[in-house]
């Protein structure tokens, strides 16, 4: 009888030592060792998703003249946002992690776009819910396919001997914390469950050249669960985002290798699935029948697509000793510097004004050319006049109170235009390179957060 191996993991990074030890040698993490009974047969034993040993052909290193290189070949969704986050479609031989929080639509979105490739053959792979329930869904999303195929297993090796016999063209996991392969006996979910299933599928990605997606968990801190390695394995990696009060949700590209890192898609969740945005600026201004103080319209930018943003604020006097200062979907420390601004160069007391700023929508903006909105809503409550809703703003602020330019700024102002806004005010520093005969949109140009406190009230 063999004897029992034990080792430890680090949950942060999947580092594994013989023994427990404080502080992980890798990523730094204190108290991230875990204990896992693991079993890991001879070599000359194991075998791969082929059924053959993993000591295949020799390689030797190339030249990089030697390399051949073909541009990589895609699979097409009728999802136009799919396609826009992976950086024009699914990669074939890549491997794709979509990770959220449960029921944020993870397996609604990943069903519904596998059922509309009718062209190709799919796996779904299931270790969490049943045929039936899968079933059901596809019903009730009202999409049919001839060469669709359900598993529900966890154990890697039945489902590779189903890949053998199907041939798939894209394969499906939900989810990859579920899986348990049968040379680590460890329980699913475990760190070195995780690793090694997602090796396995990464080998066989690259060699078969089919397209794996993988849906994955987080934990209650919104990090993907399981070792940080998961990440660094695959090709691409989609978080899934969205609040459970709003019908939006948000699909963001946080790793890809075949296409840019800031990305990003809309979908609207309905009663028959997801319904991809085309055009999410509409949505993210609300249309007001009056004219509502506190409310400024700025431009963001997500990746190539050029977004505008209702910005809310509201000021209100301090009733209590220490004041207020509340956000949703903007940096907390950005809006005391932007208050800090005001305060210095601008000669307002926002010291003893309770602050809230909200961006609607449910969704979180990084972009800092959001600021110039910000501002300007915080100067509308505090003076408690509405801005006009044709105009808008783009512009950073600095910390002397200037307004400083902004990256693609044409794009910017051909959305506003689109949109129907009569006005954009922009930094002076951009105003010198825009082409204004291309655009039928009045460009104010503006250098100091005292000149937009004039131009507007």
């Amino acid at each position: 009888m063999s004897k029992i191996k034990k080792a430890f993991f680090c949950t942060n990074c999947g580092y594994e030592s013989a023994k427990w030890i404080g502080k992980c040698p890798s990523c730094q993490q204190w108290n991230s060792f875990v204990e896992e009974i693991i079993h890991q047969p001879d070599q000359k034993n194991k075998i791969d998703w082929r059924d053959e040993t993993i000591s295949g052909p020799i390689r030797k290193s190339l030249a990089l003249d030697e390399v051949e290189h073909d541009d990589e070949e895609r699979i097409f969704t009728t999802d136009p946002e799919l396609n826009r986050v992976l950086g024009g479609g699914i990669v074939k031989g890549s491997l794709v992690l979509v990770a959220g929080e449960p029921g944020i639509g993870k397996s609604t979105l990943l069903l519904q776009d596998a059922l509309r490739l009718q062209q190709q053959t799919i796996l779904y792979i299931s270790g969490e819910e049943s045929e039936q329930q899968i079933k059901m869904r596809a019903k009730r999303l009202g999409i049919t396919h001839d060469n669709f195929f359900l598993l529900t297993e966890i154990s890697t090796q039945t489902i590779f001997q189903e890949i053998k016999k199907i041939k798939p063209h894209l394969v499906i996991v939900d989810s990859i914390q579920t899986l348990q392969s049968p040379y680590i006996d460890s329980a699913p979910g475990s760190v070195s469950q995780i690793r090694e299933c997602t090796a396995i599928f990464q080998r066989f990605a690259k060699e078969s050249h089919t397209p794996v997606f993988l849906i994955g968990h987080i934990t209650k801190d919104g990090s993907i669960a399981g070792p940080k390695i998961l990440e660094h394995i695959v090709d691409t990696v989609l978080q899934f985002e969205g609040d459970q009060h709003y019908a939006y949700r948000i699909l963001r590209t946080t790793k890809n290798r075949f296409g840019s890192t800031s990305e990003l898609g809309i979908y609207e969740m309905t009663g028959s699935g997801m319904n991809a945005v085309s055009n999410p600026s509409d949505i993210l201004i609300n249309q007001h029948d009056e004219v509502l103080s506190g409310v400024a319209i700025g431009t963001s930018m997500e990746g190539m697509r050029p977004l505008l943003i209702e910005v809310q604020a509201l000021v209100t006097p301090s009733v209590y000793g220490t004041p207020q200062r509340t956000v949703s979907g903007f940096d907390l420390r950005r809006l005391q510097l932007l208050l800090a601004v005001l305060e210095k160069r601008g000669g307002f007391h926002f010291g003893t004004k309770d602050v809230f700023a909200n961006i609607a929508g449910g969704i979180k903006i990084e972009d800092p050319s959001i600021d110039l909105a910000m501002v300007c809503a915080l100067l509308s409550s505090f003076e408690d006049i509405p801005l006009s809703q044709k105009i808008c703003f783009t512009g950073e602020v600095g910390l002397s109170g200037e307004i400083r330019p902004v990256n693609r700024i044409e794009q910017r102002i051909s959305e506003a235009e689109k949109l129907g806004f009569e006005k954009i005010i922009v930094s002076r520093n951009n105003f010198k390179s825009i082409p204004t005969t291309n655009f039928k949109i009045e460009i104010v140009q503006a250098g100091r957060i005292e000149e937009i406190y004039r131009l507007l009230f």
